[in-house]
């Protein structure tokens, strides 16, 4: 697992941290950014194996990222979960790009396994 880099996308600190560490510890590369236009960014100059994103973070939206890597034609190779506080948003047309949608909770067992999966898919596509 430790060859797969994941880009964790929250605007709050503590979030990166914890998040950041418990991906660590599955062994998996983690890479952070704090904005879309960071991620954005990240995604352009860096190899990334998946992406999770926040949905509400100051400047630009998850929604409005995911959108980005949409039209460009970057999502194609990475999947991405939109990871956030609000279930409300799993209506909305944007977030249909998304491979996955995890609302956050203080248990990380619905991300792992999203992680995992989507791991698992990119690898068998990949043959």
């Amino acid at each position: 697992m430790a060859n797969y880099r994941i880009l964790l996308v929250d605007d709050e600190p503590d979030i990166r941290a914890v998040y950041g560490e418990m991906l660590r510890r599955e062994g998996y590369d983690v890479v952070t950014a704090e904005n879309a236009e960071e991620a954005l960014y990240k995604i352009s100059t860096e190899q990334v194996d998946l992406v999770i994103l926040d949905i509400k973070m100051k400047g630009k939206s998850g929604l409005e990222v995911l959108e980005s890597l949409e039209k460009e034609k970057k999502k194609k190779d990475i999947p991405v979960i939109l990871f956030t506080a609000y279930s409300s948003y799993q209506d909305e047309y944007t977030a249909w790009f998304a491979d996955a949608y995890v609302v956050k909770s203080g248990d990380p067992t619905e991300l792992k396994n999203e992680i995992k999966r989507l791991l698992r898919k990119k690898k068998e596509t990949a043959k």
